[in-house]
């Protein structure tokens, strides 16, 4: 039979699978797995297991709506997870720590938090776990925790009065008043306590997660990141404590006015800790490194500093103090890299695509990763076997679409530099007849179209309508060194603009494409680009735009929750060098504006405010430009409820078709709905 093509039903078919942790004999993983219903228009998560040894997936939880984070125990006896539910006629209002045997039966819910819990990790000898919560630092004990939180929910005013720099982050509302600081649960008895009371000390409060802190292997410290500042705010540069659980101490273990550190993680011995360490004080672009402390000495050094690429989070210690696993990009892919401490090497271990995740323990590695042409998977390295997959869960699926091919190809760009250029192909391309053509820039700008499934903004459904789909890694991307990266510092839009124009001209010297009908479309740092381009590019050239979430007005994005972070780009502050800034705003350029434009926002975006896309719709339509509006009253600066998605891809490509040449003039001569349709499908 046929293989048909993928659509944004078979999109949102498709499951999901989350972080992997492994059981400590590495004989099973657990893994979150999220799936989707059109109809209901929600989403379920449960607990899998799944076998590095060859038996099949088994699912430990169904009784949940969404079940997250498994870990397993160090002794393997149970798999804890964050769930909210409804058990001994206690329904949770926020997410608590539930427990689970391995070989199933039901969940446990392991005392009550009345804050809530966002991310947990295991204390060595497993009868405890440490977790992040947001509290009122001055309210003493879960009683007074649980009182403050009801008089806040009962209150009928509902302003948001602070003095605070940092007070609302991506979507939501930091919690006023309240901070994140951890805790300490006894798992048998449900007893909680909070480690950082009465110390001042709290996490970072933009995304507290396990990343943030680690318990050493003895499970008598905790090292942890924090602001030192008294003004919390997203670009100050974190320092390191360490809490002695026994004598309540706290102690400063790392701090330098010109580092910021991160994603701490103590060695196999407790005697070294490595982190994320990033030099701010040089310049604010500067990557992520590895650099390790040392306890008999109290120093520390960055060890990966001869090494041009960007450290991620988290970091694995190998059982030797050896070595470190962690993930990192490299020219649009992002591998899986053993560091090799003495000789100050990195290697690939697992190459992507796109590595997410990955866990080791008894020396089986399990990574999960994607690519372009298939969703996350999850594989087993276990020693002396082959790497092996250890679910199919999307496999039936997938196996009657077919996602036509891609290839990834370089292009002279701005500066004379290669520049990489993702292609994907619609399904039975044929090079013998004209196909259109549409870049999908990315945002950032320091981020980089990959090796990767996307699903907000799929390349295999876009190509499936018939388009070739072209996304460029511009000057500014990440994963090509440092000098690739920062060098649209001060100048933004001059660069991409340069490397998307070459990229054009390339496609354009192909006979297999149609010059009438070249589209470009981003989001975030991607929409600025499109609405940059629409002020600086001749009007012709392409045939239309999409702006999702897209940048337009410098000024007033100092509306957004990391506004700091925008005189550090540009160059200036608007109040001390308007000119300057205006010189790189799409704004400023409007009243060369003619291209036909869709622009797409949420009222949640609070990191590219919706008034950007509202701002940047107004003035087209006042110019007299076509143009066409999206805007979600209950989404962020992403798509992500199934209905919106399909809503949003509607939107997407009927737009393109719209401005379609052979089916715009095709309508022209005849509207009948018939005769519209036969059009629109001729145009692919």
């Amino acid at each position: 039979m046929a293989k048909k093509k993928i659509d944004v039903d078979t999109l949102w078919k498709i499951e999901r699978l989350g972080s992997v942790s492994l059981s400590p004999d590495g004989a099973q993983a657990a893994a979150a797995v999220t799936r989707y219903s059109m109809q209901d228009n929600k989403s379920h998560a449960s607990i899998w297991l799944l076998s590095t040894l060859g038996g099949e997936p088994r699912a430990l939880t169904q009784c949940g709506d969404k079940d997250g984070q498994p870990a397993f125990s160090p002794r393997g006896d149970l798999v804890g997870f964050l769930a909210k539910r409804e058990q001994q006629g206690h329904k949770d209002e926020e997410p608590q720590f539930y427990v689970i045997a391995p070989d199933g039966g039901e969940a446990r819910r392991v005392g009550q938090v009345a804050t809530g819990i966002d991310a947990f990790r295991w204390f060595p000898d497993g009868q405890r776990i440490a977790f992040v919560s947001w509290v009122w630092p001055d309210a003493k004990g879960e009683s007074a925790q649980a009182k403050r939180l009801k008089a806040w929910q009962q209150r009928k005013e509902t302003g948001l009065a602070t003095s605070e720099a940092l007070y609302r982050y991506w979507d939501h509302s930091l919690p006023a008043g309240r901070v994140p600081q951890l805790h300490l649960m006894d798992v048998s008895s449900g007893r909680v306590r909070n480690l950082f009371e009465g110390s001042g000390y709290e996490l970072e409060r933009a995304e507290p997660d396990t990343h943030t802190f680690d318990i050493s292997p003895d499970g008598r410290r905790i090292v942890f990141a924090f602001d030192p500042f008294d003004e919390k705010r997203l670009d100050n540069r974190y320092a390191l404590a360490e809490l002695d659980l026994k004598s309540g101490r706290f102690d400063v273990i790392v701090r330098d006015a010109n580092w910021t550190c991160h994603a701490p993680r103590y060695s196999p011995d407790g005697s070294e800790i490595a982190f994320r360490a990033k030099h701010d004080g040089l310049k604010h672009t500067m990557p992520y490194q590895l650099a390790v402390w040392q306890r008999a000495t109290r120093r520390w050094e960055v060890e990966s500093a001869e090494w041009d690429h960007e450290v991620q989070a988290p970091l694995l210690w190998e059982d030797d103090g050896q070595a470190l696993l962690f993930a990192a990009e490299q020219k649009g892919r992002s591998h899986l890299w053993r560091f090799d401490r003495p000789d100050r090497r990195a290697e690939v271990i697992v190459q992507g695509g796109t590595v997410h995740a990955f866990d080791k323990c008894a020396g089986t590695l399990v990574t999960l990763a994607d690519a372009i042409d298939h969703p996350a998977r999850a594989t087993a390295c276990v020693p002396g076997s082959e790497p092996r997959r250890i679910e199919r869960f999307n496999d039936k699926l997938l196996a009657g679409i077919d996602l036509g091919r891609h290839e990834e190809v370089w292009v002279t760009g701005a500066l004379g530099d290669r520049v990489q250029m993702w292609l994907s192909y619609p399904p039975g391309f044929d090079a013998r007849k004209r196909h259109p053509v549409l870049h999908t820039i990315h945002g950032g700008p320091h981020t980089a179209f990959g090796d990767s499934w996307h699903y907000r903004w799929n390349h295999k459904v876009f190509a499936a309508q018939g388009y070739v789909v072209a996304a460029v890694n511009y000057h500014g991307s990440s994963s090509f060194g440092y000098a690739f990266a920062d060098s649209i510092t001060h100048r933004w839009g001059e660069l991409e603009l340069q490397d998307v124009e070459a990229a054009t001209d390339w496609l354009l010297k192909k006979p297999w494409v149609d010059a009438r009908r070249v589209y470009a479309a981003g989001g975030s740092y991607g929409g600025f680009m499109v609405a940059w381009m629409n002020g600086h590019v001749k009007p012709g050239r392409y045939a239309a735009y999409v702006c999702h979430a897209g940048c337009f007005d410098w000024v007033g994005m100092f509306a957004e929750d990391a506004y700091t972070w925008f005189p550090k780009e540009l160059g200036a502050a608007y109040w001390d060098d308007m000119a300057k800034v205006h010189a790189q705003s799409p704004h400023a350029f409007a009243g060369a504006m003619q291209t036909p434009t869709l622009v797409v926002h949420g009222a949640l975006d609070y990191r590219v405010p919706d008034a950007q896309g509202l701002a940047y719709y107004n003035t087209l339509k006042a110019r007299g430009v076509d143009a066409r509006l999206l805007w979600f009253a209950d989404e962020n600066h992403w798509v992500l409820k199934p209905r919106n998605s399909k809503q949003w891809y509607g939107e997407f490509l009927a737009w393109l078709q719209r401005h379609d040449a052979p089916a715009a003039k095709g309508r022209t001569k005849d509207t009948t709905p018939g005769k519209r349709r036969a059009s629109t499908r001729a145009s692919g």
